[in-house]
């Protein structure tokens, strides 16, 4: 396959409960992109060898001969090849010339995506934290402050993460992890930023300054609009609230002052940090909850919750 052959591919990277549901549906309005409710394909193939303990042949055995096997290949020109085959197909039945892959827990595997696609425009959707928090609890009904809370040490929130449902383990691990993740990849060259706050309050504006940053004529999008997103229903998943909404409107942006109490608001401040907030922006919205009665309890706190969720994903990873 010729470099001029190979699929056009954007990564479109967020926080689950972000809004990058809405910043998909709204970019994929242009005649030439298509974005297809969260692929999830570059998790599977940086997973590949690794299998489910219960298989028949043996799951150690797989991982073994399969990583003898690639160890003596490149093993990211294989990858990219399967990956080039599967967004090429889809682009071809869709009949459009950009696929955006938009998987919000593509955090986990950033480094992985630049050794198969460096070439690849990322779009980096960020918003407010607590805002994100307080959809993870609205939506999900994820408890950002579970019954034995606050735990007296490391090694009792240690043992509070361990104690965990999986999947409240992993949103929480979005924030904790995730956020500090996707900071740090601010600074990539053909990375585009763009703050929710902003896409819910001039949609047309942001939509428009996106599709041009990716090489298209933004005139190919008359208006961001809520239109035609039946393509959600027949899918697991993305954001199922966004078949309710008939407008784009900032409404979303303030319900998380309401939403969550002051518990909840004190140990997401504890796990993000207040270091983090004020370096991507939301200096003000920490500010909000410290008038509220929340303390900045420092640096220190917050490496503590990261490296207690770091020990529970390598735990998960083994």
């Amino acid at each position: 396959m010729s470099q001029n052959d190979l699929p056009a591919v954007c990564f479109l990277l967020g926080l689950p409960r972000s809004g990058t549901t809405l910043l998909s549906h709204l970019l994929q309005q242009h005649p030439d992109i298509v974005a297809p409710p969260e692929p999830w394909l570059m998790l599977a193939l940086e997973a590949f060898g690794r299998v489910d303990h219960r298989h028949p042949a043996g799951a150690s055995l797989i991982q073994d001969a399969t990583s003898e096997f690639l160890g003596r290949i490149d093993r990211s020109i294989v990858g990219r090849a399967f990956a080039d085959a599967a967004y090429g197909q889809y682009l071809a039945a869709a009949g459009k010339r950009t696929f955006i892959d938009k998987t919000p827990r593509y955090w986990m595997v950033l480094d992985f995506l630049d050794s198969l696609y460096p070439e690849a425009p990322h779009i980096l959707l960020l918003r407010n934290p607590y805002a994100v928090a307080a959809s993870l609890k609205s939506t999900w009904g994820i408890p950002i402050v579970p019954e034995s809370w606050p735990p007296a040490s490391l090694s009792g929130l240690s043992d509070l993460v361990l104690s965990l449902p999986p999947d409240i383990a992993s949103s929480l691990a979005d924030l904790v992890l995730g956020l500090p993740a996707l900071a740090a990849h601010r600074g990539r060259t053909q990375t585009q930023m763009v703050r929710y706050e902003h896409l819910v309050a001039r949609p047309d504006e942001e939509i428009r300054r996106v599709i041009a940053g990716l090489g298209y004529d933004p005139i190919g999008i008359a208006s961001a609009t809520m239109q035609q997103p039946e393509y959600l229903r027949s899918s697991r998943f993305g954001d199922r609230k966004i078949l309710e909404r008939k407008a784009v409107d900032d409404r979303s942006v303030y319900a998380w002052q309401t939403e969550l109490s002051i518990q909840e608001m004190q140990a997401i401040t504890d796990a993000i940090g207040a270091e983090l907030l004020i370096e991507l922006g939301y200096e003000q919205e920490l500010r909000h909850v410290q008038q509220a009665g929340i303390v900045d309890r420092g640096r220190a706190v917050t490496e503590q919750y990261r490296q207690v969720f770091q020990n529970w994903w390598d735990l998960r990873r083994a």
